[in-house]
């Protein structure tokens, strides 16, 4: 066999050939250059068996299980909330018949940060980027004749997670599921929300206690429930890079360890039910990278740092979700062509669940259609174009091995760094990851602005027409008939019962007892989301973010 000739001199024989090139850097999405051409020299010190070894083997670089889409495809698990539980309900049995396999509950603004409907915060906000959930009555409308039992569910909730999770599980033990027969996962990741998505509620400390409350009530009661989904996914969003929203979402997930270790939980009790929830954007390969480095990474430091034996305890299982911030509103049928690129990365990367963004989504909430077309991506990807066929097919590749690897090594910089600030807590409260995010994302968008960066449609190959997406309209009655079955309900319950639930409540807090009994007592008794919140609000406070300068 003729002996290998080595990149040098490859690249000296080929100098000529240079002037083919196209002008400009040669980068990453997140502005890591790459090298014309990748050889063996590149993965020179990477050991199969300690590296990557076979799917379904530690340090499952490529893949947690051993037949991978061979043996089930990944959940497509499409996000949807709009307007009233009506309407949302509508459209999770919209989606469940045309193949949706689970459901994913986008909340609105006041729900989110702990408010009922007619709350004077909540106002001119209902239903516009999620569904309104203010009390049990609004979660067994949203859940009506749903097989609860069959699907698995998530909830993309965090400082009012606690109690939205016990109006779920209230509403399924209503319905006749035991607790312990629901599947699904709770978002529950506080952490990011100080980094990056800013709907917080409560201070640090509290959160973090709430937290830890949610995952020792699962690891308890409900097997089948990921209790936490750490999620980097808005780290990306706010601007992040690649390694940045590895390297946080990685550190948060470690904290969440730490926190339940204090307790007294053993990790081999709740590290199989965390799972993690990234963004998947334009640069194919440094997506997929990614996936396989938080895989490797995830499993190395359960293993060796916190002493996990358990191999479920190790594996790092993630949804993935297509990059919302990458949707142009200019011609935004091309954003059906950027949205297959970032799925067929994410599942290229193993994900075990996927949304894919709707065409529509930088103008409106989706559409009827442009969600039903956003699932079919998922369903062509699976079906008609054989990437489910083997396991990691891209391993091995020069190019991925290297980018892997480089983009461990970088995560671990930024471990260290966090760690010498004295952990994430101190960082967020240093300003450290909101003004690594932020350097980012301008220097992102300073691209873009000079064109060194090109996004079709944007600041290039532009056109003057009209946008002809039709547009999602949601019915404007329904936030008056929410607001009227909150009063009902305040009038019919019975009052006492809910104001001795409250003070239940409220000593629980401040006693440090697990909060997740009181509130599934409370909410059967129809207490609703503010009234709760406002509890932990006196006990706790209300955290409030030092400018950053």
């Amino acid at each position: 066999m003729k002996e290998l000739q080595s990149l040098s001199d490859w690249d000296e024989a080929n100098a000529g050939k240079r002037e083919g090139e196209r002008r400009g850097a040669f980068i990453t999405t997140s502005g890591r250059p790459v090298r014309r051409v990748y050889e063996p020299a590149d993965v020179a010190d990477l050991e199969y068996e300690r590296h990557l070894a076979g799917p379904g083997q530690y340090p499952y670089t490529r893949g947690v299980h051993a037949t991978g889409y061979r043996g089930r495809l990944w959940t497509t698990r499409m996000f949807a909330g709009f307007g009233s539980a009506e309407e949302t309900n509508a459209r999770f049995r919209y989606l469940l018949s045309q193949g949706n396999s689970g459901l994913s509950i986008a909340f609105d603004l006041p729900t989110l940060y702990g408010y009922d409907t007619d709350a004077p915060e909540a106002y001119g906000e209902f239903g516009k980027c999620g569904v309104a959930v203010s009390s049990l009555a609004d979660m067994e409308t949203l859940l009506d004749g749903l097989p609860l039992g069959a699907i698995t569910t998530s909830m993309t909730i965090n400082s009012p997670a606690a109690i939205i999770w016990a109006m779920y599980i209230a509403a399924a033990e209503k319905r006749g599921v035991p607790r312990r027969d629901l599947a699904g996962t709770l978002q529950n990741d506080i952490l990011k929300e100080f980094i990056a998505q800013k709907e917080y509620i409560f201070p640090p400390e509290p959160s973090m206690r709430l937290v830890v409350d949610t995952i020792e009530f699962g690891t308890r009661e409900m097997p089948r429930w990921n209790t936490i989904s750490i999620s980097g996914y808005h780290i990306r969003e706010a601007g992040s890079t690649a390694v940045q929203e590895l390297a946080f979402t990685l550190a948060d997930g470690f904290e969440y360890v730490r926190w339940c270790q204090d307790r007294g939980l053993d990790v081999d009790e709740f590290a199989t039910r965390l799972s993690f929830f990234f963004n998947c954007h334009n640069d194919f390969f440094e997506e997929v990278a990614k996936f396989r480095a938080a895989r490797r990474i995830w499993a190395r430091e359960m293993k060796e740092r916190f002493g996990a034996k358990n191999e479920r305890s190790q594996w790092m299982r993630f949804h993935a979700q297509t990059a919302g911030v990458s949707l142009t509103a200019q011609q935004p049928e091309v954003n059906l062509i950027r949205t297959s690129i970032q799925a067929l990365a994410a599942i290229m990367g193993g994900t075990q669940s996927l949304h894919t963004n709707s065409m529509d989504e930088a103008l409106a909430l989706p559409s009827e259609k442009a969600a039903r077309l956003a699932l079919r991506t998922q369903q062509v990807i699976a079906h008609e174009s054989g990437v489910a066929n083997t396991v990691d097919p891209m391993g091995g590749s020069y190019f991925l091995e290297a980018l892997t690897k480089e983009t461990e090594e970088e995560a671990y910089s930024y471990f260290h760094k966090i760690e010498d600030i004295g952990g994430v807590v101190s960082a967020i409260e240093s300003g450290f990851l909101q003004r690594e995010i932020a350097d980012a994302a301008f220097e992102y968008q300073r691209e873009i602005d000079t064109k060194e960066r090109v996004i079709v449609g944007v600041n290039d190959y532009v056109m003057d027409e009209p946008i002809e997406v039709p547009i999602l309209e949601m019915d404007p009655e329904g936030e008056a008939r929410q607001v009227a079955r909150l009063d009902q309900l305040r009038r019919e319950r019975d009052g006492r019962e809910a104001a001795r639930c409250l003070q239940l409540l409220e000593s629980a807090c401040r006693d440090g007892a697990n909060v997740m009994p009181f509130l599934l007592d409370a909410v059967r008794a129809y207490c609703t989301l503010g009234e709760l919140c406002d509890v932990m609000r006196e006990v706790f406070g209300v955290y409030q973010e030092d400018s950053l300068v």
